[in-house]
């Protein structure tokens, strides 16, 4: 069974009433916020927003519809499982989305491989031994996810070593990027915001920018 496709074929048949370009949207809004919210334990002004952007976007659908969501992560938790890959992506792209939304595209995964076995012939440690990774244009995650497997086909434990900085200016992007690397257990802050403009500065940029995978909070899913 092609994942990738289930996902796709429960898209369309969830628009008519939204576009499948705003079903998508929702879709990993929702995950993305679950996921962020389920590993904070203090509910601060942040934690409620995000929960009432979660309650708010949910209520725009029907409880079958909600489950169709459940079902779509679950393909998407497998599709994971089965291959290192930008599987978001690649739904956005393979479903026609990619001509949408002011001309936004996901770089095909087997340029994002062969950049990261460029990039990282030699994989440069910092003192403490990580290996330090930032993507001032994230999209999906993909360069991110290419990087995170070049690295484990070299016999590094990214998911130990690897720590990641990923930014960009769609919120969809992040979150695209928040749910992947979540779900590989890639350690991640992921940042809405302009990288030329606002770079992530810790301590400093807006919390309400700024998502924490679950690793990179000590936490597994």
């Amino acid at each position: 069974m092609n994942k990738k496709k289930e996902i796709i074929k429960i898209l369309q048949k969830m628009s008519g009433k939204y576009s499948m370009y705003e079903v998508f949207t929702d879709w990993i809004r929702c995950c993305a916020l679950g996921i962020s919210n389920s590993c904070h334990l203090i509910q601060n002004k942040v934690w409620k927003e995000r929960e009432q952007s979660y309650m708010d976007t949910m209520r725009r659908y029907t409880p079958e519809e909600r489950e169709m969501f459940c079902e779509m992560l679950a393909y998407l938790v497998e599709a994971l499982e089965e291959e290192m890959a930008d599987v978001l992506g690649e739904v956005y792209m393979e479903s026609g989305m990619g001509s949408k939304s002011a001309g936004q595209f996901f770089t095909p995964f087997s340029v994002s491989r062969m950049c990261a076995e460029i990039a990282l012939t030699k994989a440069e440690r910092a003192k403490n031994g990580r290996i330090y990774l930032n993507e001032p244009s994230c999209g999906a995650g993909g360069m991110i996810i290419a990087a995170a497997e070049t690295l484990m086909e070299k016999g590094i434990n990214y998911q130990q070593e690897l720590e990641v900085v990923a930014q960009d200016l769609d919120w969809k992007g992040v979150y695209m990027c928040y749910l992947q690397l979540s779900l590989l257990g890639i350690r991640a802050t992921c940042v809405q915001g302009d990288t030329l403009m606002n770079p992530y500065i810790p301590g400093k940029t807006d919390p309400g920018h700024i998502l924490h995978t679950p690793a990179k909070m000590g936490m597994l899913i």
